[in-house]
């Protein structure tokens, strides 16, 4: 049988913005500006701070820098189809761009959560083992470990995305959000797609969910020790070494967890629950880890007031 409205090769797939609203689309840019102008600022000079200055040279801010890496990436993923959308209402996208535009958002996200467990691990050593600590994480140990992180995810995503361009799509091909993610572009093919719908599903238990139990358990370990100090002072200092981390865990889980959910139960949810989530989920932890790491932590807070010129001695620093 012969589909009249198949498309066999390079489609070109149609990304939405927020429906009803393509009046306001330009108004509804601003929010989105400012954060991108934050994730991207925000990371950028924490990076910096971390590379210039020498005594954070450790394998703390090392897995700091690395995450801010990845909110990096992350960011500049989804910039040039959301300014495409809302600024030169351009929605058309070639299957190759959108191909890459989905790898690099798969690979960061899957980046982020390895990195999450990773400073997880470096939290559990410095509170459950501090005597050890210099001897278990080690500059070069903190060197592989990121190589493995980077790696991981573009990987094992490579199957996936390149089984697409072997897949007809028919209908109308609109994706529900301004950027191309997995989930969506595969439900537009019109052949069995088993192997990705299964290969997909296990990789997220087995990479995004198999990190966040690990992390728990990180954390269930940490909370133990606490727990056992003697002062009621000694167990907050040194649970507070942890908030910064813990709130990056929050902010990257609980919307991906709100994603994942709207996509399997809410598929009569409204359009705009779906593009509500999704942008949630990508836009927000690029944007609030640095605030959260540069308000938290103070080594990275007093470097930016040096920086910005709020602290002239530096006889504290």
């Amino acid at each position: 049988m012969v589909l009249s409205n198949i498309t066999q090769f390079s489609p070109m797939f149609y990304l939405s913005s927020f429906p009803g609203l393509e009046a306001f689309k330009h108004w509804i840019f601003i929010p989105f500006f400012l954060m991108y102008l934050v994730a991207i600022s925000g990371n950028c000079l924490i990076l910096m701070i971390i590379k210039t200055n020498h005594r954070l040279h450790s394998p703390m801010y090392y897995l700091l820098s690395l995450l801010a890496l990845t909110d990096l990436g992350l960011s500049v993923s989804t910039l040039p189809t959301t300014v495409g959308i809302f600024w030169f209402n351009y929605h058309s996208i070639y299957f190759g761009a959108c191909q890459i535009q989905m790898f690099c958002i798969h690979s960061f996200s899957f980046m982020e959560s390895a990195v999450l467990l990773v400073m997880s691990f470096d939290r559990y050593v410095a509170i459950c083992h501090p005597l050890r600590y210099s001897v278990i994480i080690t500059g070069e140990r903190v060197i592989r470990i990121g190589l493995c992180v980077i790696l991981r995810g573009p990987v094992a995503l490579i199957p996936i995305v390149l089984l697409l361009k072997a897949f007809p799509y028919c209908g109308p091909l609109v994706l529900s959000h301004s950027f191309c993610l997995h989930q969506e572009v595969i439900h537009l093919a019109c052949v069995d797609t088993t192997f990705n719908n299964l290969y997909g599903l296990s990789l997220v238990v087995f990479t995004v969910m198999l990190d966040l139990v690990l992390i728990a358990l990180s954390y269930s370990f940490i909370l133990y020790t606490v727990a056992g100090l003697a002062s009621q002072e000694e167990q907050i200092r040194a649970f507070q070494t942890c908030t910064s981390h813990l709130c990056a865990v929050l902010v990257f889980f609980v919307p991906m967890t709100g994603l994942s959910l709207v996509h399997r139960f809410g598929k009569n949810a409204p359009p705009a629950v779906h593009l509500l989530m999704a942008n949630i989920y990508l836009f927000v932890p690029p944007m609030l880890n640095p605030v959260i790491y540069s308000i938290k932590t103070k080594e990275i807070r007093r470097a930016i007031t040096k920086l910005l010129g709020f602290r002239k001695d530096n006889s504290e620093y």
